[in-house]
């Protein structure tokens, strides 16, 4: 009798432990947002993000919270002799929790390991010619989204993102826009939409852009956009986040559509900060 109660014994244990993990979860992250934000960690944000103190007082909250379950739930690898501070993961997280404001988030679930160089870091990858032969050849990058679990950044490109918050190019909100993107398998451009919006007028609206930055890409034609975000949808949709976090005013005015896609997908509008 007892050999037979003890597998479903085991199998009440492990429903019960998959049906309570994610209430288990939501409740250790409500007790670390009740601990008071330490003030050297406010200061590393008041230094190396400039636009923080344009921000509202709500979303400053905000941030300064998501920041300590970011914290808390992420480990931080330095590369190459890079020793990791609390400059290096403040800095970093400030950025990524930017991307989480205003809408209900699960803290880049499939995130687990952001690993830091001190400077852009070369990297072995294959490449297809024209005529479909492969071959390999090392790429110089800032940095790099994985889709299992691990974010590669340049620490003198994330500080040199943050510093100058109006250029549109920031490797931290690049990568991590890659990881929403992830969520829901390999990215692509397409990330977990808002409740509401359409997924046949994201498509539509974003692959009209996706055309036209390929052309002035071909041409030389000037953008707003990178021209590495004509690499693919999935890079598009990330160059296109680093601008709407940082050229917000020019977005709007040139490609009024594409803006309003992204300020219901993240549910802010950074032109008021």
């Amino acid at each position: 009798m007892l050999s037979y109660l003890l597998p479903v014994f085991i199998g009440l244990l492990l429903i019960a432990y998959v049906a309570g993990k994610p209430y288990w979860l939501a409740y250790k992250r409500r007790l670390i947002k009740t601990k008071p934000f330490k003030k050297q960690w406010r200061k590393i944000i008041q230094q190396r993000m400039p636009y923080f103190r344009q921000m509202p007082a709500d979303l400053q909250l905000q941030l300064k919270k998501h920041i300590q379950v970011f914290l808390a739930e992420k480990e931080f690898v330095g590369c190459n002799g890079l020793v990791i501070t609390d400059e290096i993961k403040i800095t970093i997280a400030a950025q990524a929790c930017l991307l989480l404001l205003n809408r209900k988030t699960n803290y880049y679930p499939k995130l687990r390991t952001i690993l830091v160089y001190p400077s852009a870091f070369v990297k072995q990858q294959q490449t297809r010619n024209g005529d479909g032969v492969y071959f390999t050849q090392k790429v110089v990058l800032a940095g790099e989204s994985w889709d299992y679990g691990k974010i590669v950044l340049s620490w003198q490109d994330t500080i040199e993102g943050a510093q100058i918050p109006d250029d549109g190019r920031n490797v931290v909100i690049h990568e991590f826009a890659h990881q929403l993107d992830q969520e829901d398998g390999r990215a692509n451009g397409a990330p977990i939409l808002s409740a509401g919006q359409s997924y046949q007028c994201w498509s539509d609206i974003f692959s009209k852009q996706f055309e036209i930055l390929q052309k002035q890409a071909n041409t030389g034609e000037p953008s707003l956009f990178d021209y590495y975000g004509a690499t693919n949808p999935a890079e598009f949709f990330a160059v296109a986040s680093e601008v709407f976090f940082e050229q917000s005013r020019q977005f709007s005015q040139q490609h009024p559509k594409l803006y309003q896609q992204l300020t219901q997908y993240y549910h802010v509008d950074p032109i008021y900060w």
